[in-house]
């Protein structure tokens, strides 16, 4: 089926940090100009320290920039697992932001359902959402997994098909911690969606969504309805890739 979103290939992670901080100080701009206000959903990870960090010494609008939460563990907010403790130890507690302005997932509620309702009602709050709209996000910075998961949409999830919540819980084994996630359609509804996919490890998976569109990886199924879809990879990410389906991302 072919790519349907742009595939830039960094020969290093420094040309790659450079540019998505370039491209979220673009958007940032225009969504000030057009709304007064940038919103962002952000991912947690071991992939976005560094353009966290590099986010972090910019001069960024920070009072007019409102950052959301794309995925949680069910953990302590202050657990070493916790999406939110990472988001903040790189980025927030760095910036001069108003807590007015960050939106995290509770974990505190006695159940992953329970936090899921809760964010879901923070997120239709703040974006003044009537029954059966999704939110506009300026902008949703997502990870992409080895077996091709996103936020917390893993395969064979039967959150696919959700077209009537802002945000579900997702039950996973007794290996793995509970999640928290935006589903589908919120993710969809975004203005711009950047995937930072980094390592070799993930080549296959890249491969297989942006070449093949193998829709029972769930990164595939990110179509947004009227926005724009942009993978940055580094070379070792993109090694299986055909020449002809991405660019080459300038020093």
């Amino acid at each position: 089926m072919g790519v349907l979103g742009k595939v830039i290939v960094f020969d290093d992670k420094a040309g790659l940090v450079s540019f998505v901080t370039r491209k979220w100080q673009g958007i940032c701009a225009e969504s000030l100009d057009k709304r007064g206000c940038m919103t962002a959903a952000l991912s947690g990870g071991n992939t976005p320290v560094d353009i966290y960090r590099a986010f972090a010494l910019c001069d960024f609008p920070w009072g007019n920039i409102q950052i959301f939460q794309v995925d949680e563990r069910f953990v302590p907010k202050d657990g070493k697992d916790s999406n939110y403790r990472m988001i903040r130890e790189t980025l927030l507690d760095v910036v001069l932001m108003p807590e007015k302005n960050i939106h995290v997932v509770d974990t505190s509620w006695s159940s992953p359902d329970e936090a899921a309702k809760a964010y879901e009602k923070e997120l239709a709050g703040f974006f003044r959402l009537q029954r059966g709209r999704f939110p506009r996000f300026d902008i949703i910075m997502l990870g992409l997994g080895e077996d091709g998961h996103t936020a917390s949409l893993f395969p064979g999830s039967s959150l696919f098909d959700d077209t009537d919540h802002l945000a579900q819980a997702v039950m996973l084994d007794s290996k793995r911690h509970d999640r928290i996630t935006l589903t589908l359609p919120v993710i969809n509804h975004a203005r711009h969606i950047i995937f930072f996919v980094q390592g070799a490890h993930k080549a296959f998976a890249l491969k297989k969504i942006v070449e093949e569109k193998d829709t029972t990886l769930p990164a595939a199924r990110i179509n947004p309805v009227d926005g724009e879809l942009l993978f940055v990879a580094d070379r070792e990410a993109a090694r299986l890739l055909t020449e002809n389906t991405y660019t080459r991302g300038e020093p």
